[in-house]
């Protein structure tokens, strides 16, 4: 095919170099990845409290062989996850700010804090008056607790991994629209258990 001389070059109607390379919330690829998850995970959590719901149903006594869950621990550490999410707010608020000192801080308290709350759930564990492999009964409420715990540790790694990247080397837009997203996942850990807590621990005392 020969070259037509007189064809008009292709010009470029609009200049993209000044648009940003992040996002927040649906925007973004991350947070529908967030979401899904909290989905996927949140199925998970409905079907545990949908099995619990019916062993309970075939049994006459509940809890079978044992008296209910002990409250105190398991209160303390309910009570001390809601606290968490004065900063988590605040941290999510930061972070679509841009406010990179503040986003610094923040994440290194949410990461100290998610420890602390994990100690707090190792002394709910061990306070549990039913082992796992004793019953039925024990061994959804330790699935419960377990899947929770396992969500938590997740969250807790990687807010200390986005804290390390943060106070390591310089971070901009990218890092802010990740930690919104972190902060997120933190509300879905958080409410999640004040639901398995009142299944777990108030079920017993009402039924």
């Amino acid at each position: 095919m020969r070259h037509d001389p007189t064809a008009r070059e292709p010009v470029a109607v609009t200049n993209v170099a000044g648009l940003r390379d992040y996002a927040f919330g649906s925007s973004t690829i991350s947070w529908w990845g967030v979401m899904g998850f909290m989905l996927i995970e949140g199925t998970a959590f409905v079907l545990a409290i949908g099995a619990y719901y019916y062993l309970l149903h075939n049994e006459t006594t509940w809890p079978p062989s044992s008296s209910p869950p002990p409250l105190l621990w398991a209160t303390v550490f309910t009570v001390a996850l809601v606290l968490t999410e004065i900063p988590n707010v605040w941290l999510g608020r930061k972070a679509t700010q841009k406010q990179n000192a503040a986003v610094r801080w923040g994440l290194l308290l949410m990461t100290l804090l998610g420890l602390a709350t994990l100690v707090l759930r190792a002394v709910e564990m061990d306070a549990m008056n039913v082992r796992w492999d004793r019953t039925a009964y024990g061994s959804i409420v330790w699935a419960l607790i377990v899947l929770h715990t396992m969500h938590m540790l997740t969250d807790v790694f990687d807010t200390g991994v986005l804290a390390a990247l943060t106070w390591s080397k310089p971070f901009g837009g990218r890092k802010h629209s990740g930690v919104a997203d972190n902060a997120m996942y933190w509300h879905f850990i958080v409410w999640g258990w004040v639901a398995i807590y009142v299944v777990i621990y108030w079920t017993p005392r009402w039924v």
